[in-house]
């Protein structure tokens, strides 16, 4: 029979699951309590970092849909689960690893999917969405400036090319 603590904290994590975004699963081992502490903070306001029970976590993970995780539930694990942008967690994550070798990350989630670690640390070299959207929205601005320009450019060439016309018929006409 289960334990009513261990149910809640199975609940309580597969809430985390499904409610976030991504998921990433990283190794602690070595690092002392201040690292975690500075870790939480590099991670942004979107996401939260927790030391979990591997047996629970893996539970959680399965209740919640998420079953490409099984086989990283190995050894020390913490998650962070990330409800905001990926891109500046998977930042932090990786900035902090830069300068503490102990934090190792496993692999994770976004969107259902299962994604490495390696493509954890490409996430973290995009640019946030903000910056991409303003991007976007650059591009797309430009492309109607070029549209009108040419739009504009159509008439003025015709009113051009009837003037250059009527010259012409002009000086035909004056010429016999």
């Amino acid at each position: 029979m289960a334990r009513p603590d261990k149910s809640a904290a199975v609940a309580e994590l597969t809430d985390k699951f499904r409610s976030s975004n991504a998921a990433v699963l990283t190794e602690y081992r070595g690092l002392t309590v201040a690292q975690l502490k500075q870790l939480r903070r590099s991670l942004g306001e979107n996401a939260q970092y927790a030391v979990v029970k591997n047996t629970l976590t893996k539970i959680a993970a399965n209740e919640a849909g998420i079953s490409t995780l099984d086989d990283q539930f190995a050894g020390p694990t913490a998650v962070a689960f990330i409800t905001g942008d990926p891109v500046e967690s998977a930042k932090g994550l990786r900035d902090f690893a830069k300068e503490n070798p102990n934090l190792i990350i496993k692999g994770g989630v976004l969107d259902g999917k299962a994604i490495s670690a390696d493509e954890i640390k490409k996430l973290a070299d995009l640019e946030s969405r903000e910056v991409l959207l303003a991007k976007l929205a650059g591009a797309m601005k430009g492309k109607q400036s070029q549209a009108a320009a040419l739009f504009q450019a159509l008439p003025s060439k015709l009113v051009r090319t009837v003037d250059a016309l009527r010259a012409k018929q002009a000086e035909q006409g004056g010429a016999e």
